[in-house]
């Protein structure tokens, strides 16, 4: 049942399920815009394209035929995978998930409109003067971020009217691929924020992972850990949504669904067809399968009989903090001195301020609090050091 399977993007997530695809006998090409990247480092073949030039998907989707294609970032030119679908590739999710998911406003859109999901109210803007006019109409403070953007690149916060030029010009210089439009969001006083990976699969039930808990800064996820405590009621109205959501956009796969929980209850925040980053987590065995393993089952079309809770973990970041070649890390053996303690270094070529270059997973019994587990990753994730570099 060897399939050969494209990856379009081979970044860090891309590596792990890269790992998890081989195990299973797969044939991998692994594409992205530059050269060893994570996943191409461990693939069978790889292309180095621009993903936004359709010509250029086009004529490696012809060179090798692939019997599926995987989407693993937002800069691709997402529009082509309807008529790969029309030539008989199957696109994973789907052409729709892949198109939809990838554009804030498509998602959004059919969370708020179509499908009647809370969500935080929001505004389009299309240039300054109407980033202007779509933060008086949902207020101050509120979120500004690209409708193509990944890690919290071009999102920001509008505390005060001075803020919106400076907004408009980050997400300029943040977005992904060539749309200008941004969408606006009104600030939900949240208590708490999950991802609830949610597993579609071509003949089995839907299955939901326990939920994940995790913090961000500058948009971009600092750590994680599972499970996270959340009420009965609040994590059934979330398994409804994100039900919902991934039935109407189709196909086989996992999905990071996001969650804001609030006083009033569930607000849908955004939704990624494919492995999510605060989900590395499951590399820590909270599961009897990783993320990157349910993706890879989902995938290939494999049954998926249950998800079952193994021990509480957690995954903290580690950050470059400048920029450079051939990075180096110290301090991996004060980490791994810890027991229940792991690391994954993503084997990025390059650094530059905040970029992620691994992560620290730890984990424990699952009758430990799992807030003692995550403390110790944060702890000794600030052991590593990155550098120096060339």
């Amino acid at each position: 049942m060897q399939k050969k399977i494209m990856l379009l993007g081979s970044g860090e997530l891309g590596k792990e399920f890269v790992i998890a695809l081989q195990r299973l006998g797969q044939h991998i090409i692994a594409v992205d815009s530059y050269n060893d990247a994570p996943a191409q480092q461990v693939a069978d073949e790889r292309e180095v394209i621009n993903m936004l030039d359709g010509a250029e998907l086009d004529r490696i989707v012809a060179k090798h035929k692939p019997d599926i294609i995987v989407p693993e970032i937002e800069a691709i030119r997402t529009e082509r995978f309807y008529d790969y679908e029309q030539q008989g590739f199957h696109v994973v999710p789907s052409a729709k998930a892949a198109n939809f998911t990838m554009n804030r406003k498509a998602i959004r859109d059919l969370a708020a409109k179509e499908l009647g999901l809370r969500t935080a109210n929001y505004r389009y803007a299309g240039n300054l003067e109407e980033l202007q006019a779509a933060v008086n109409a949902v207020g101050i403070p509120c979120v500004v971020k690209p409708l193509m953007s990944s890690s919290g690149k071009g999102q920001s916060v509008i505390k005060a009217a001075a803020d919106i030029e400076n907004a408009w010009n980050y997400a300029q210089s943040g977005k992904r691929g060539d749309q200008v439009e941004v969408i606006v969001e009104a600030f939900v006083r949240f208590n708490s924020e999950i991802t609830l990976l949610t597993v579609t699969q071509q003949k089995g039930p839907t299955l939901f992972c326990l939920p994940i808990g995790h913090r961000q800064e500058r948009g971009d996820y600092q750590e994680s850990w599972q499970p996270a405590a959340v009420p009965a009621d609040c994590l059934a109205e979330a398994q409804e949504m994100a039900d919902k959501v991934t039935k109407a956009l189709t196909g086989a796969g996992i999905w990071g669904v996001e969650f804001f929980l609030a006083d009033e209850g569930v607000y849908f925040s955004e939704l990624s067809p494919r492995p999510h980053d605060t989900g590395m987590v499951t590399l820590a065995g909270t599961q009897n399968l990783s993320e990157f393993e349910l993706h890879a089952r989902a995938v290939l079309g494999l049954p998926i009989v249950e998800i079952t809770h193994e021990r509480n973990g957690a995954s903290a970041v580690i950050l470059a903090d400048k920029e450079g070649n051939k990075p180096v890390f110290t301090g991996i053996e004060k980490v791994l001195s810890h027991a229940g303690t792991d690391i994954r270094l993503f084997g990025k070529p390059t650094t530059r301020p905040y970029r992620r270059m691994g992560v620290v997973l730890t984990y424990d019994a699952p009758d430990t609090d799992v807030n003692i587990v995550r403390q110790r990753a944060i702890d000794l994730a600030k052991e590593v050091k990155v550098g120096p570099t060339a």
